[in-house]
C-alpha cells in the first residue's frame, strides 16, 4: 500500500521549513506582470510578450554583442545578477540577502553566441527571440539544494538567448541546462516569444535533496504554446494547468514533469484525480494571492469580456482565452498603466480621501483631495485605512517593456521592445529594437543609493514620485505631456521602419546605425523632458505657492 506521506516526504519538508527560514525564497510573490498575445490577436500580425519588472532591480540597458569563442572555452555561471547595482544590496537590509553578484561556476561555452539585450531579467536577443519574467513562488517541497545547484532564472536566460534562434529553441536549452546543473532558484515563468509562435514556459526545483551525482534531472520544467488567436496574462501565478506531452505542437515539458511531484508527495496517482501542474508545483490557490489574481481578473475582463470572469475564480481560469477584439501593442501598454480607476477596486474613490472644504467658494463641500492617489504606498494605507488592491501599473517598478516580433521584417526592425524606466503608469514606452547597437550612456548606469542627474532612471523615478505624492493635481500636469510625446512614437513608428528596411537593403550596418541613432534621440528626448517636468512639479510641490488645492 502506498503511503501518502512518507518518511522522505517528512524529512523534505523539515528541510526545506530550515532552508526558508534562513534564506529569501518567498512563497507568495507579487511582483511583475507578463501580457501575451498569438499573432492573429493583433492588428497587424505581431506577436506581444511583455513584462514589469515591479521591485528594486537591476535596470541598467547592457548590450552583450555576439561574439565567437574557441574550443574548450569556459562559461561563467553567475547569482545576483538581477540586482548587480552597484553596493546597493550590501546597505539595503531588503537585499542583503541576495549578496552580491557572486560566481557559482562554469559550463562549456558554445562556438558562436548572439547579440542580447541584458538587465535584471535579460529580454532579446538578435533573432528576436524576446523574453518576459514572472516570479511564481514554489511549494516549500521544491526548494533546491543550493550546495549544489547553480542556475538561477536569469542566468538560464542569458544562455539561452545567446544560443537560440527560436522561441523552442531557447526554452529546450534553458530547461536542459538546468536538469545538467541544477535549479537553484524559485519558482519561476518565462514568457518566451519569437516571429512565429508564443510560449509559457515554467521551471521549479526538485527539492532539498538533490545532487548532480544522484544522476536525476536538477529541474522540472514544462512550456504551453499560447494559440494564435489567444491572449494569455501570467501575474506571478502559474498558469500552466493540465498538460499533455504526447501533443508536441502545443507542450514541451522536461521527463520528469510528474515524477517529482509524486516524490515529493505533491501529488497522488493513486487517489484517481488527473495531474494538475499548476497546483502541484505552484501556491495557485494560496487564499492569500489577490494581488495575482486581481491581474488575472483585471486582463480577462478587458481582453475577454463575455467570460464574466470572477476573482476568486482565477486560480481556475483557463490557460489563454481567445481574444474578443483586435488588440495592438498599444492596447497593452494602456493595460500596463491601468490603476483600476472606475472598477470596483478603485483605491482613489475610497471615502477617507474626501475632505470637508474649510474655506474659499466651495466651503463646506466634501470634495476629493489631490492627495488621493492609485499609487498608495504603505503609509497612506496605514493612516488612512485604505483597502489595497495591486494594480498593474505600480510606483516602484524598476524597469518594463512591451515587445513586438514580426517576421515580415528583418530581424534588426521586426523585434523591438517598447521599453521604459520605474512606473509604466507614468513614464513613456520607448522603442529599443533589436538592431540597435548601443544607447545612451545615461540608460546604463544607476546607482539607487545616490540621487544623479546623469542617469535616466532617476528623472522617471523622480516625477513619478512627485505625482504620486499629489496626484489629483499632477496627473493631468504629468498627462499633457506624456501622452502626446508617446502619441508621437506610435505615429512615427511607420516612418522609422519604412526608412530603415530600405536602409537595410542597401546595407544592414545602415539599418542598425540608423536605429540606433534614432533610440538613442527618443530616449534622450524622454530624459530630458522629465528632467524638465521634475523641476516643474519642484514648484509645484513646494508649499509656499499660492493657489488652492484640495
Amino acid at each position: 500500500m502506498r503511503l501518502k506521506k512518507p518518511m522522505l516526504v517528512i524529512m523534505i519538508t523539515l528541510i526545506c521549513l530550515f532552508i526558508l527560514s534562513i534564506s529569501s525564497y518567498a512563497i507568495d510573490e507579487d511582483s511583475c506582470t507578463d501580457i501575451v498575445l498569438g499573432k492573429k490577436v493583433t492588428p497587424d500580425g505581431s506577436i506581444v510578450t511583455s513584462h514589469t519588472c515591479d521591485g528594486q532591480y537591476d535596470s541598467r540597458i547592457n548590450i552583450i554583442p555576439a561574439a565567437d569563442h574557441e574550443a574548450g572555452t569556459m562559461a561563467p555561471v553567475y547569482k545576483g545578477i538581477i540586482r548587480a547595482y552597484p553596493q546597493f544590496f550590501d546597505t539595503h537590509p531588503y537585499m542583503r540577502s541576495y549578496g552580491t553578484m557572486k560566481k557559482l561556476g562554469e559550463i562549456p561555452e558554445v562556438p558562436h553566441t548572439y547579440k542580447i539585450f541584458s538587465i535584471a531579467y535579460p529580454m532579446a536577443n538578435e533573432h528576436q527571440v524576446l523574453i518576459g519574467e514572472t516570479t511564481l513562488g514554489n511549494e516549500t517541497e521544491c526548494s533546491p539544494n543550493l550546495e549544489e545547484a547553480i542556475m538561477y532564472i536569469e542566468q538560464l536566460e542569458i544562455f539561452g538567448l545567446q544560443r537560440a534562434k527560436t522561441a523552442r529553441e531557447c526554452i529546450k536549452i534553458m530547461g536542459e541546462l538546468a536538469e545538467e546543473y541544477g535549479y537553484a532558484d524559485r519558482g519561476e515563468c518565462l514568457t518566451v516569444t519569437d516571429s512565429q509562435e508564443a510560449w509559457v514556459f515554467e521551471i521549479y526545483a526538485v527539492g532539498p535533496l538533490w545532487t548532480k551525482k544522484s544522476g536525476k534531472p536538477g529541474a522540472v520544467w514544462c512550456a504551453q504554446r499560447v494559440p494564435d488567436d489567444h491572449i494569455t496574462v501570467v501575474p506571478n501565478m502559474s498558469r500552466i494547468a493540465q498538460i499533455d506531452p504526447s501533443d508536441t505542437e502545443n507542450f514541451i515539458c522536461s521527463d520528469n514533469y510528474m515524477d517529482v511531484a509524486i516524490e515529493l508527495g505533491l501529488y497522488d496517482p493513486d487517489i484517481g484525480e488527473p495531474f494538475i501542474w499548476n497546483f502541484a508545483y505552484s501556491n495557485a490557490k494560496n487564499k492569500s494571492r489577490d494581488g495575482n489574481w486581481i491581474r488575472a481578473w483585471r486582463v480577462y475582463s478587458l481582453l475577454a469580456p463575455s467570460g464574466n470572469w470572477k476573482m476568486e475564480h482565477a486560480p481556475y481560469y483557463p490557460f489563454s482565452v481567445k481574444a474578443e477584439k483586435t488588440v495592438s501593442f498599444q492596447d497593452v501598454i494602456a493595460m500596463f498603466r491601468d490603476t483600476m480607476i472606475g472598477t470596483p477596486y478603485d483605491m482613489t474613490e475610497d471615502p477617507d480621501w474626501y475632505v470637508k472644504v474649510a474655506s474659499g467658494p466651495d466651503r463646506g463641500k466634501w470634495m476629493k483631495s489631490s492627495l488621493a492617489s492609485p499609487q498608495v504606498d504603505v503609509y497612506w494605507r496605514s493612516l488612512l485605512d485604505i483597502e489595497y488592491f495591486r494594480p498593474m501599473g505600480r510606483y516602484y517598478c524598476s524597469y518594463f517593456f512591451v515587445s513586438q516580433a514580426r517576421d515580415w521584417l528583418p530581424n534588426e526592425i521586426g523585434g523591438v521592445l517598447w521599453f521604459g524606466l520605474d512606473n509604466p503608469e507614468n513614464s513613456p514606452f520607448v522603442p529599443l529594437y533589436v538592431g540597435v547597437e548601443k544607447v545612451p550612456e545615461s540608460w546604463k548606469i544607476l546607482d539607487r543609493k545616490k540621487f544623479d542627474k546623469n542617469s535616466a532612471w532617476w528623472a522617471f523615478g523622480s516625477v513619478d514620485d512627485q505625482v504620486n505624492h499629489l496626484y489629483g493635481h499632477l496627473k493631468p500636469m504629468l498627462d499633457e505631456v506624456l501622452m502626446p510625446m508617446q502619441q508621437e512614437m506610435y505615429d512615427m513608428q511607420d516612418t522609422i521602419e519604412q526608412t530603415a528596411l530600405q536602409l537595410y537593403e542597401k546595407d544592414p550596418e545602415l539599418a542598425k546605425k540608423f536605429l540606433t541613432d534614432y533610440t538613442a534621440s527618443q530616449m534622450k528626448k524622454a530624459e530630458s523632458t522629465y528632467w524638465d517636468l521634475f523641476e516643474r512639479f519642484v514648484f509645484e510641490l513646494n508649499n509656499n505657492t499660492i493657489r488652492v488645492i484640495y
